[in-house]
């Protein structure tokens, strides 16, 4: 009687990518809402040794960069599945930070890794509206309640109050990669925490990543060469039929794209 075959090890490969935003974008971008049920669908696959994740994001949210880095080690914790974390162009900020939830994370030599920070930016536009001859009129009641208002000049107590809340902030961000990286990390924080980023090789050498590799080349090293991926992934419109909502579509869309546009490219991306 013929021997019976073991099936080829199958894992689940879940894709994060864009900019991490509260608000899904009518183009690209995610948050713990729509990220939850693709890690729910892969690590509800009983057989599957592992969860891959495929990361290709600049950042953005914090909130969200760390729901969704929790409820990737919630549900680690819960099914007991290790979690490799495979990084494409970049994982970067909160990418790194989702990252961070991988038992490991592998990169491309060409991947971008780190920009352990937090940024905040914006506009003045108080002489431009002095020039149209537009009179401002805010009013509110509580003396903090507004923050670096654009149509107004900048005022040293609002730039104290954010620099204040960026430094929180990044205090989080601190404390989750030691957390999560720990003894791994092979660099002074002073050279780590600074924002800065790095491509996979040196990130590798930091400490920043675990080793040089894509995933269905991981995948094959660790579970043998008939494992096979499978591609888990939001079912979202495509562009342009993504903005068919009309105008309104159409305006959101584009502020996400240069939103994002902007992101990448304080990547050199």
């Amino acid at each position: 009687m013929e021997s019976l075959s073991r099936p080829p090890p199958v894992i689940p490969l879940v894709r994060l990518e864009g900019m991490i935003a509260a608000r899904g974008g009518v183009i690209s971008g995610m948050n713990l809402a729509g990220v939850a049920p693709l890690l729910e669908r892969a690590f509800g696959m009983k057989r599957a040794p592992a969860v891959f994740l495929a990361i290709n994001s600049p950042g953005g949210s914090p909130v969200q960069s760390a729901l969704i880095a929790n409820r990737i080690r919630q549900l680690a914790e819960e099914k007991k599945k290790p979690v490799i974390a495979i990084c494409e162009d970049a994982a970067a900020s909160g990418g790194y930070w989702i990252a961070c939830a991988a038992d490991e994370i592998v990169a491309d030599p060409a991947s971008i890794l780190g920009s352990i920070g937090v940024v905040s930016s914006g506009f003045g536009f108080q002489e431009a509206i002095a020039r149209l001859g537009v009179e401002r009129r805010l009013r509110t009641a509580g003396t903090e309640k507004t923050l670096n208002d654009a149509f107004q000049p900048q005022r040293p107590e609002d730039t104290a109050r954010l620099d204040a809340l960026l430094e929180e902030l990044h205090t989080e961000f601190k404390d989750w990669v030691r957390a999560r990286r720990g003894a791994k990390l092979r660099a002074p924080e002073e050279e780590l925490f600074t924002g800065r980023f790095w491509a996979g090789r040196r990130a590798l050498a930091l400490g920043l990543c675990d080793g040089l590799g894509d995933a269905l080349g991981e995948a094959r090293r660790r579970y043998g060469e008939t494992a096979r991926l499978v591609p888990i992934g939001p079912r979202r419109r495509r562009f342009p039929f993504s903005l068919l909502g009309g105008g309104a579509a159409l305006l959101e869309g584009a502020a996400q794209m240069a939103e994002e546009r902007a992101a990448w490219a304080r990547l050199g991306l």
